[in-house]
């Protein structure tokens, strides 16, 4: 009895010392997170800032309603899905597959040049990138100037409606897909060598092993990233949009995020914003749990 005491408490010492390394991200997860979360009651208010929350008529689901109302809001969520969505689709394929041609590379100086490249973009703020992107599309930009010397006409690509989307899809995974590689590469390591080794016994070509050994033993990760990101249906990354977008591309380009930020900050219309980013999150749960439910059922894991 006074052994398994013993035990006990030693477990519980060598256990405090990772609570302790976690409190800070716990306390400003809190303070960041849970405590903010008290303003939800604002999408239920005609909030007025002068009379706080306290304060404000009560207003039920009116602010959902005209959520609903808006005559450009159809096109804002269209905008949104699609950006959003093959955002999410672009952002686990590309990851996957740059993950396993990497692994194929056997010169070791070569294979960490090429990820310290392609991981570089990803730490770069889209303020720096939106620059970068702009110039790059420019009516008298490279890429322009590379068409025309093809006869091509220049482009003005950031004020098209039919280029400025896969402008933003194609700018959102080239920052993001060596970086998102690094989970994939991660899971490339954790398949038993032996399952490689049976396989070419059995005379399985590099193709067959890739089908039938490599991608069964990504599948996990690839469901758990691929559910992960549906939470971000609805956010389509405010800060690339906002960095890049005109009025000229509103039609195709103006998100949820950029709509709250016009009508609920710059026209103070607090109650709306609000109404529309407690809704997003409803549905990113949402997905989330299905996500979860779908893979328990088809796939026999869960993610959480």
């Amino acid at each position: 009895m006074q052994l398994a005491r013993t035990q006990k408490k030693q477990h519980k010492d060598s256990q405090l010392m990772y609570h302790l390394m976690m409190l800070p991200g716990m306390l400003f997860l809190l303070v960041f997170s849970f405590v903010p979360m008290a303003g939800i009651v604002m999408a239920f208010q005609n909030y007025i800032p002068a009379k706080g929350i306290l304060g404000s008529d009560w207003v039920g689901l009116a602010n959902f309603k005209y959520m609903f109302q808006i005559p450009d809001s159809m096109q804002i969520l269209a905008n949104t899905v699609i950006i959003a969505g093959w955002k999410i689709v672009f952002n686990t394929i590309v990851p996957v597959v740059f993950a396993l041609l990497l692994n194929e590379i056997r010169v070791n100086w070569a294979k960490r040049t090429i990820q310290t490249v392609v991981y570089l973009p990803n730490f770069l703020s889209w303020v720096v990138l939106a620059t970068v992107v702009i110039n790059l599309f420019d009516y008298h930009g490279p890429v322009n100037t590379f068409l025309q010397t093809f006869g091509v006409k220049p482009i003005l690509f950031m004020g098209s409606n039919d280029w400025f989307r896969p402008i933003m899809i194609g700018s959102d995974v080239w920052k993001g897909f060596g970086y998102g590689s690094i989970i994939y590469l991660a899971a490339l390591t954790g398949i038993d060598p032996g399952l490689y080794e049976a396989a070419e016994m059995d005379g399985a070509s590099r193709w067959s092993q890739l089908l039938h050994v490599t991608l069964p033993g990504m599948l996990p990760t690839i469901m758990m990233m691929t559910a992960l990101n549906l939470t971000n249906i609805l956010n389509a990354g405010f800060d690339q949009i906002f960095n890049m977008y005109n009025p000229i591309v509103y039609q195709t380009g103006d998100i949820i995020d950029t709509y709250v930020y016009r009508v609920g900050l710059l026209g103070q219309q607090y109650s709306l914003g609000t109404a529309i980013g407690l809704l997003k999150s409803l549905v990113g749960a949402t997905l989330m749990i299905s996500a979860n439910e779908a893979s328990k059922k088809f796939a026999n894991m869960q993610i959480f």
